[in-house]
């Protein structure tokens, strides 16, 4: 599968929008899109699967390695493959978007922000550029995406300004409705917040499709198709995912290896369902604070805490944790109970209390890792976890906040609750998988 990585000069500048805005307009020419995403994200990814109807790809080197990296790209499906950066270009010391379009071999197209330049859009698209081979880089910038620029005379003197070897892809229009409402954690969700066919279908039109097609290119494959992971055949376990408004942070190779191994099944603690009859539940992370009363009331939370000390493992990441324990105060100051699976007390803060990439080892055999293993992952929360003094751990930090600056990785029962999110390439999974199948 072909494609191209889509760069930013900056956070801010409009990458989302732009790739949105590239997706249809490559949709509407007749080529069958993949989205992707460089980095954790799990917002983005949401936006892209709103447009393009497939599942956005994960291509993080921290999470993945190069080899899982090339594996879940090369997982998609598709004519062209259109990958979101993360930050700008060359931010990042885990995974820039240069280190991504480095690993898969593909070009990078520029969005600049145009709204207040011309020959400057130029000069810094040359300058990013140029700055590739003066670190050592072998990424291709191919051309730019004028972000926020107008017609006419603008466009025109953008087009004039850039070097023949720089080629203009078109432009993104200002327009007020191709603004995505954030929160903390990032934008709003896909389903929450879908940009106006209308607005999307005219910032589509100032893209040139058939050009964007032809800069795409074949990316490098990994070097095996293995997986990784202590087993790889599939188990006779059955696990429950919790999945709805509160628990949506998950990462689409994390489904599929789940259920490439075990039987999967969702569930809704905010609709109240009942626990299903499963050997372990995954909690992925998410947005339980603003869902803290309707858990509270549900039943679930409650009715999983029960079964966890009964013995049933459960797998909680970040929004999991949360769930997980004794209390969820929201930063309203409204305190309201959880699972009390894991001793600790969560407080939601108007500032985040974490963002890194995350290293993880096990001082302990447990669900995700045997001791002495390492786990990569990522961190972004903005709440914070008191435990209790007795409190156990699964994991020391290496690199990253965890839960306490030194640890992450509740323990309780055959439980565990952790903030940092893992990717299945890191083998976390088929861990949990075959400890709950035994």
């Amino acid at each position: 599968m072909k494609g191209f990585v889509l760069g930013g000069v900056s956070s801010g500048v409009g990458k989302t929008v732009a790739t949105l805005a590239i997706v249809r307009a490559l949709e509407d020419a007749g080529y069958d899109v993949q989205p992707a995403k460089a980095g954790p994200d799990f917002i983005d990814p949401s936006h892209h699967e709103a447009v393009a109807g497939r599942p956005s790809r994960t291509l993080d080197l921290w999470l993945c390695g190069e080899d899982g990296l090339r594996r879940n790209y090369h997982r998609g499906e598709g004519d062209v493959c259109v990958v979101e950066g993360v930050m700008g270009l060359y931010d990042g010391d885990g995974s820039s978007t240069a280190m991504v379009a480095e690993a898969l071999g593909l070009p990078v197209v520029l969005v600049v922000d145009a709204k207040a330049g011309m020959e400057s859009v130029a000069a810094t698209a040359l300058g990013f550029r140029e700055y590739a081979d003066a670190i050592g880089r072998d990424v291709e910038v191919a051309g730019i995406v004028a972000q926020r620029a107008h017609g006419g005379r603008h466009e025109q003197g953008i087009r004039d300004a850039l070097p023949e070897d720089l080629a203009y892809f078109g432009r993104i229009p200002p327009n007020p409705d191709l603004e995505i409402p954030d929160r903390h954690l990032g934008l709003h969700m896909g389903e929450e917040a879908e940009l106006p066919t209308a607005a999307l279908r005219e910032a589509a039109e100032t893209l040139a499709a058939e050009q964007l097609a032809a800069v795409a290119r074949e990316a490098a494959p990994p070097s095996t198709a293995a997986e990784p992971g202590p087993a790889s055949g599939r188990t006779t376990g059955r696990v429950a995912v919790a999945s709805d408004s509160a628990f949506c942070f998950r990462y689409p190779a994390t489904i599929e290896r789940l259920r490439e191994r075990a039987e999967v099944v969702s569930f809704s603690p905010v609709a109240g369902d009942p626990v299903p009859d499963c050997d372990g539940v995954y909690l992925p992370g998410g947005y339980p604070e603003l869902h803290a009363a309707e858990l509270e009331a549900a039943g679930t939370l409650s009715a999983l805490g029960e079964r966890a000390s009964d013995g049933l493992p459960v797998l909680g990441e970040c929004g999991g944790l949360m769930a997980m324990s004794q209390s969820l105060t929201t930063a309203d100051g409204d305190r309201h109970e959880m699972a009390a699976i894991v001793p600790a007390d969560v407080t939601m803060h108007d500032r985040y209390q974490a963002l890194d990439h995350v290293e993880l080892e096990a001082t302990c055999d447990g669900l995700t890792a045997d001791a002495g293993e390492r786990l990569r992952g990522h961190e972004f929360h903005y709440s914070r976890a008191d435990v209790d003094g007795d409190a156990r751990f699964a994991f020391e930090t290496v690199r990253g906040d965890g839960i306490d600056g030194d640890h992450d990785g509740l323990l309780e029962y055959e439980s565990v609750g952790t903030y940092v999110h893992v990717h299945a390439e890191s083998g976390a999974f088929d861990r949990f998988l075959d400890r709950v199948a035994r």
